[in-house]
């Protein structure tokens, strides 16, 4: 059998004309090793010079204080080196029919008075100047050296042009804007054409795609805007469509494995659970309840992401699903990010068990907590009740994914903050179970686009209403100069039972960031602003264990005011505590400030949150007359520090908050996809894209319905695709 001859796609990049081996290898530690790596290193963007003038015309232009690029084709008619005590500057004058113009250089003076020789014609393109003597010229241009006859056909100028993204390796070996722009259109040209079809025939006719080879050749070099922007919508649409298909791959493997056991409901203890709540679950509550019930009950595990705000009842709305697992003689598990949250849960779902258990004697419900840090003769005791199933409740953290966590009949799991969770972490103890059902939990609400892509595989319930004794939480933005008032205000608020948590960014001085430090500060507080106070402190440097200890105080009440760190942003349930002071909000994530604000107002009493940074930015702009493009970076990060929190100020919507959120800082730095095992998202915008990610979501789920294997011929290439680019991602070829 004779040998499948190579791709020339696949070989080296330094048979590509003015690369070479020397450049080969700067290319190579740049990343792109192959012909084919070439042809994918898209430009960063596009200048359009499509705008063609003559002299006259571009004078006008520059007259009337036209801020674009301009085109014009001239003449060589001069060129002179000027010497200063500084510098040599380069001077060419050009003409055409209609004038003069001159074009400028103060660096590459030699290597420029080489390329422009008298009477040789060039298409210049820049924005065109005038300066205080009437000289109408351009500064650095590009150029493209040109016949009269060839006026049309130019590479950097009189089109849409494109610019690269020049790696310092390359730099080095002396290559510029033109030098790579004149190496890729050699490779486009040759080359393009011989790039293979990813989608078939069908899906390119039926979503209006341009082919692959033609997208390639309209990226880097489009033939007129439209061109560029439907070359740019076949990238986003194949790699948002090849995601959703894995997705809908994953679902469908979900969908077609049947659960060996089965559940009854018996509507006896769920009715005595009722009973011994303080408060009625919501009908948002009770419409979740309903779903996942249905999903129980169904023949196939369940794979469900429920979503809800701050204090919205998740966690009951677990308990209850759980208890139905329990009644049905399974064990049941609940994973959570931290120990401290782990113990919260702990608690207050053991105080809830033992009032139920006290009306219903003949069945005792038992909850066990594993965590870390715990002593070997603790730990083996609770290693041998999940063992054994004398526990029916299993509430812990990473320590439940270890190996000797050994449970009998595992056969529902709850996963909280499920996005501090790696996806092979949520695999590990969902395999320790029976077909497991699975519900994760998030208190970061997620945008709509981001829960289509990334969570398609699952079933999405949202709790959207509060209970019904919450008041909207008031939040205001106030300057440093407001301390001593806010502080007036926190301790008149303490004489009707208020409490406060006063938050700050670290725990100590930094010589990077000038920021307050609570260490120092709750030294400083209880014995001036603050004085007659009890004021406590708890902070991340602390064992869980102390930070506990200080919870539980506050919760008794021992103190009127915790001064505290992040470590306050998640699960912890006072009461009482109605005040959040958060200083140096801007240097906190919008999501991490709405965290923090739901760890207030979970009484009937009305809450406040006070964010408080710099004066200056404290006071109210007028956004709309910034303009971003002339922002410096330290302008345009106060920018966003004010929309932040504006938005807080604005909003107490943790949907809303989440999309302002995604716009400002992108879907990775918030939701944590880059560590998720998540492909990399090159050109589709989760944000503006909604349209098309949802066009190409209905296409995958459609095709996998009518051929879940794709094993039809007309999905050959689809198939191919995904054998070939992601077989070895462990978010689709492990989960489900």
């Amino acid at each position: 059998m004779a040998e499948s001859k190579p791709n020339i796609l696949d070989t080296s990049v330094k048979y590509i004309k003015s690369i070479g081996p020397k450049r080969a290898s700067a290319f190579e530690k740049a990343g792109i090793q192959t012909i084919r790596d070439l042809l994918f290193y898209f430009p960063t963007r596009h200048l359009d010079r499509t705008t063609v003038l003559t002299v006259a015309q571009a004078y006008q232009y520059a007259l009337n204080g036209f801020d674009g690029e301009i085109t014009v084709i001239g003449k060589v008619v001069n060129k002179e080196i000027i010497k200063t005590r500084k510098r040599e500057i380069l001077k060419v004058f050009f003409k055409d029919k209609t004038g003069f113009f001159e074009c400028v250089w103060f660096s590459g003076v030699k290597y420029f008075y080489q390329v422009f020789n008298e009477n040789d014609f060039f298409a210049i393109s820049n924005k065109p100047e005038i300066d205080k003597y009437d000289h109408f010229k351009f500064i650095h241009p590009d150029y493209d050296k040109i016949t009269e006859e060839e006026s049309q056909s130019f590479l950097n100028t009189g089109k849409i042009i494109p610019f690269y993204r020049i790696p310092k390796e390359l730099k080095l070996t002396n290559l510029g804007d033109f030098g790579i722009r004149k190496i890729i259109h050699n490779a486009a040209e040759k080359y393009a054409d011989k790039i293979e079809e990813t989608l078939p025939e069908y899906i390119l006719q039926k979503h209006s795609l341009l082919s692959l080879p033609k997208t390639i050749l309209n990226f880097h070099f489009p033939e007129n805007k439209e061109k560029l922007i439907e070359a740019k919508r076949r990238m986003k649409f194949e790699e948002i469509f090849f995601l959703e298909l894995l997705v809908a791959l994953k679902k469908n493997k979900i969908q077609k494995r049947r659960k060996t056991h089965k559940y009854t409901i018996h509507s006896d203890l769920i009715k005595k659970f009722l009973s011994i709540l303080p408060f009625q679950l919501t009908q948002s509550q009770l419409k979740v309840l309903s779903e996942i019930k249905k999903d129980m009950l169904s023949d196939f595990p369940m794979n469900r992401l429920l979503q809800g705000d701050v204090g919205s009842g998740k966690t009951i709305v677990a308990l209850i699903s759980m208890l139905i697992a329990i009644d049905n003689g399974y064990q049941t598990a609940l994973m959570v990010p931290t120990e401290i949250l782990a113990d919260q849960h702990y608690k207050n779902i053991s105080s809830l068990l033992e009032k139920l258990n006290a009306i219903n004697p003949q069945r005792k419900i038992k909850a066990s907590l594993l965590l870390g840090g715990q002593n070997k003769t603790t730990r083996n005791k609770i290693l041998q009740s999940i063992e054994e199933k004398e526990t029916d409740i299993i509430i812990g953290t990473h320590a439940l994914l270890e190996e000797n966590v050994n449970f009998k009949n595992l056969s529902f799991v709850v996963i909280d903050e499920q996005h501090r969770f790696g996806v092979r972490q949520r695999a590990d103890l969902i395999s320790k179970g029976i077909d497991t059902d699975v519900l994760v939990m998030s208190a970061t609400p997620i945008p709509r686009t981001l829960t289509m892509t990334l969570y398609g595989d699952l079933d999405v319930s949202i709790i959207d209403e509060m209970p019904k004794n919450r008041k909207k939480i008031i939040t205001v933005l106030r300057g440093e100069k407001k301390l001593p008032e806010i502080y007036k205000f926190i301790k008149d608020k303490a004489k009707e039972n208020y409490q406060t948590f006063i938050v700050y960014p670290l725990v100590e001085e930094s010589d990077k960031l000038d920021l307050k430090a609570a260490t120092k500060y709750y030294d400083e507080l209880r014995t001036t602003f603050l004085q007659g106070l009890n004021v406590g402190l708890i902070h991340g440097r602390m064992s869980w264990q102390e930070k506990e200890e200080m919870m539980l105080k506050f919760l008794k009440k021992d103190f009127d005011v915790l001064i505290a760190t992040t470590v306050i942003e998640v699960g912890i349930d006072i009461p009482d505590a109605n005040i959040i002071l958060i200083n140096d909000a801007h240097r906190f994530g919008l999501s991490q400030l709405h965290q923090l604000r739901g760890r207030v107002g979970r009484s009937d009493k009305q809450a406040y949150c006070i964010l408080v940074t710099f004066d200056s930015l404290s006071a109210k702009q007028n956004l709309n007359k910034l303009n971003l493009e002339y922002l410096s970076q330290s302008q345009l990060e106060n920018y966003t520090a004010y929309v932040r929190l504006q938005s807080m100020v604005d909003y107490n919507d943790g949907f809303k908050i989440a999309e302002i959120d995604m716009k400002l800082r992108g879907p990775g730095d918030i939701f944590g996809i880059k560590q998720s095992g998540f492909p990399d998202l090159k050109y589709i915008n989760l944000i503006e894209d909604e349209k098309l990610i949802y066009e190409a979501k209905q296409s995958a789920f459609e095709i996998i319905r009518n051929d879940s294997n794709l094993n039809s011929e007309k999905n050959f290439l689809l198939k191919k695709k995904i054998i070939n680019d992601f077989k070895d991602n462990f978010i689709f070829s492990k989960i489900g």
